[in-house]
């Protein structure tokens, strides 16, 4: 039996379990090192449709409330 783990899978739950822990127990290094693991999650996932489908919305998202501040 063959077990593999998807590295991007591995860094989501990597992602939720810091993001749960308190605020204020975090030191400079801990947010640091956040913020790297979620850019590196970001450049695993781009690429898949999953990614994809996010910039797809985020892109539309984007347009709509350009669309409605313009006058």
């Amino acid at each position: 039996m063959v077990l593999s783990i998807n590295v991007a899978v591995l860094l989501a739950v990597v992602i939720i379990v810091r993001l749960r822990r308190r605020t204020h127990a975090r030191s400079r290094f801990d947010e640091k090192l956040t913020v790297v693991i979620v850019l590196v999650f970001g450049v695993l996932i781009a690429p898949t449709s999953f990614g994809q489908g996010i910039l797809n919305v985020v892109g539309q998202l984007a347009h709509s409330l350009s669309q409605t501040s313009s006058p």
